[in-house]
């Protein structure tokens, strides 16, 4: 049993097609991105379509939050125990219409517009903590974990943490402004995308892994990665182009 947890993939199908023959997902095992599935990349649907046909779960990152926020379809509160009610019916869409955050493009052809929408109802909220996820355990040395989108306010639980940090924290306002992992002292892993890097963003206090960020910039030329808390082993695949500019 693994918990496989995905940076940003960004409408990038071919590599996660790619990742997902080498993660060979059991039965017992769990998929889940940390958002930003679709925005800045070639092909949201492929995306879309790769998701749904293995059953992975996904959390809400700032693209996902500004299309359902346009038709008011967006929790605001951090647990997302205010989902609104599924909608299933739409106008016609106008591509602006899945403008995602910084209006940035989600290029879907006109017949599958409204499924975006469907699809991004079924969110799994803004964090998801390890006893919340199906058949998920602990991390390797014992502890639990925790996935988000972007990062939480050290000292604070994920549903105490207003939901914009949830989606959009890069750094604090605190002097020096640090990231917020730099600051974070655990116990708990912290699992988050959001900020892309070459390699995986880490933050260890002594022996223990206690922040790790999975966005390895897949669209911008870089990987996309997942990581097993369960296992504690990563597996990567190399982006096949670069699709876009920071």
């Amino acid at each position: 049993m693994a918990t496989w947890i995905l940076g940003d993939i960004h409408g990038c199908p071919d590599e996660l097609s790619e990742l997902l023959a080498r993660l060979d997902l059991g039965p017992e095992d769990t998929l889940l991105s940390v958002g930003d599935l679709f925005h800045r990349g070639p092909d949201p649907i492929g995306v879309l379509d790769i998701f749904r046909e293995v059953g992975g779960l996904f959390l809400l990152g700032n693209h996902e939050l500004r299309v359902l926020a346009r038709f008011d379809l967006a929790p605001s509160r951090s647990d997302a125990s205010d989902r609104p009610d599924y909608r299933d019916e739409f106008p016609a869409l106008e591509p602006e219409d899945l403008a995602g955050d910084g209006r940035r493009p989600c290029d879907v052809e006109p017949s599958r517009r409204a499924d975006v929408l469907r699809f991004l109802q079924g969110h799994s909220g803004f964090f998801l903590e390890h006893t919340s996820v199906p058949k998920a355990g602990p991390t390797k040395d014992g502890r639990a974990w925790c996935a988000v989108h972007a990062g939480l306010v050290p000292g604070r639980h994920p549903a105490d943490t207003e939901p914009e940090d949830l989606v959009s924290l890069r750094r604090l306002q605190t002097r020096g402004r640090p990231y917020w992992y730099e600051v974070y002292t655990g116990p708990n892993l912290i699992l988050f995308g959001h900020t892309p890097s070459k390699i995986p963003r880490t933050r260890r206090i002594g022996s223990q892994t206690v922040a790790l960020g999975l966005d390895t910039g897949c669209v911008y030329g870089g990987k996309l990665t997942a990581y097993s808390p369960e296992l504690d082993e990563f597996v990567q695949v190399d982006a096949k182009k670069s699709y876009a500019k920071p």
